[in-house]
């Protein structure tokens, strides 16, 4: 992808984000797949993520959730996956994810999900049924939740968004009341995971002025700004935004709210995400309003899309139906090639 053509399109430059050297701008975003049995990646996610592997391209895994039992297994699954993309010199972080009340099934010896509050969630899960009441988390217990990985998932109403939200938190200890205070817990996430890993390696996803699983903020703008000055602090790789119109989960909303203080506050790498098509992804970097753009459905559905957008190619339509069931090629590697229909042939 080193064409003339590609060359004047702002989406396919090379961006140098902190070590990393990246040939295009075109990020595969993290998504729920519902492809890992028992939190354990299978070996059919290797097919898809070297489906969506390009040379010096910037690829998230699937949230991985944090668990002490799985742990081991968790680490020997994924080691096949991430050399295969490797091998296709692709940049491959891990995503790492608490669910917090939104956990709601599998809870170790019956226990209920942990969380900032112990109000239970109103909405239905993605299966129509009640999540189970969580159980707040006591001070003593917070310093405990070790998340060691690349990109720490604070978005998208989960256990650090709930900490962050004053819709959701209603604690009235130190993590709890004020936005420093709100914002406590995500700070120490942070500062645990650079400790472990450095902060060259290290980044977040943060989603302040969307409304998932209950939890929104009354001053999203506010919360973006604090949290990108922590992150500034500790010298964090990069701040990956997600669109304030994306404020519902799967609503595209009209708004005049924008991303645009925090990415000028921001010192490191700007990954913007939310609803973005081949031209507004090459408008927002060529404005310098990102550094790079996260793509997920469309990249789900189009797994050579860079070439895509070199050519202007039509895309795929994504199928919704198929986002969240565990077949491993229905919805998941299956989707056309351009140039080949055998999606096989990638791998």
């Amino acid at each position: 992808m080193d064409t003339k053509e590609s060359k004047s399109i702002p989406l396919l430059t090379p961006c140098k984000m902190g070590p990393f050297n990246l040939s295009h701008r075109v990020v595969v975003a993290p998504m729920t797949r519902q492809r890992a049995y028992g939190y354990i990646a299978q070996p059919h996610a290797k097919l898809y993520y070297t489906q969506r592997t390009t040379p010096g391209g910037f690829l998230f895994s699937e949230s991985c959730a944090v668990s002490h039992t799985t742990k081991g297994e968790q680490v020997e699954a994924w080691k096949p996956i991430v050399d295969a993309v490797h091998a296709k010199d692709g940049i491959f972080f891990c995503q790492i994810w608490h669910g917090g009340r939104v956990f709601h099934q599998d809870q170790p010896n019956g226990e209920a999900p942990v969380c900032s509050t112990d109000k239970p969630l109103t909405c239905k899960n993605i299966y129509g049924g009640q999540f189970t009441p969580p159980r707040r988390l006591s001070t003593k217990e917070i310093p405990a939740i070790a998340l060691m990985g690349v990109e720490i998932h604070g978005a998208h109403g989960y256990l650090i968004d709930q900490f962050l939200k004053d819709k959701v938190n209603d604690r009235t200890d130190q993590y709890g009341g004020s936005l420093e205070n709100r914002c406590r817990f995500a700070v120490e996430v942070i500062e645990a995971v650079v400790k472990e890993i450095g902060s060259d390696r290290v980044g977040i996803r943060l989603s302040p002025f969307a409304d998932y699983m209950d939890s929104g903020d009354s001053n999203p703008e506010a919360l973006g700004l604090y949290m990108v000055q922590e992150m500034n602090k500790h010298g964090v790789l990069y701040c990956h935004m997600v669109e304030p119109r994306m404020k519902l989960l799967e609503d595209v909303f009209e708004c005049t709210e924008s991303l645009t203080p925090m990415r000028n506050a921001f010192k490191g790498t700007f990954i913007v995400a939310g609803g973005y098509s081949r031209e507004d992804g090459n408008k927002v970097v060529e404005e310098g309003g990102a550094d790079l753009v996260g793509y997920g459905r469309t990249f789900l559905a189009n797994p050579d899309l860079p070439r895509r957008f070199e050519l202007n190619a039509p895309l795929n339509k994504y199928d919704r139906s198929t986002f969240y069931t565990s077949d491993p090629i229905v919805g998941y590697t299956d989707y056309p090639f351009l140039d080949n229909t055998d999606t096989s042939a990638s791998c």
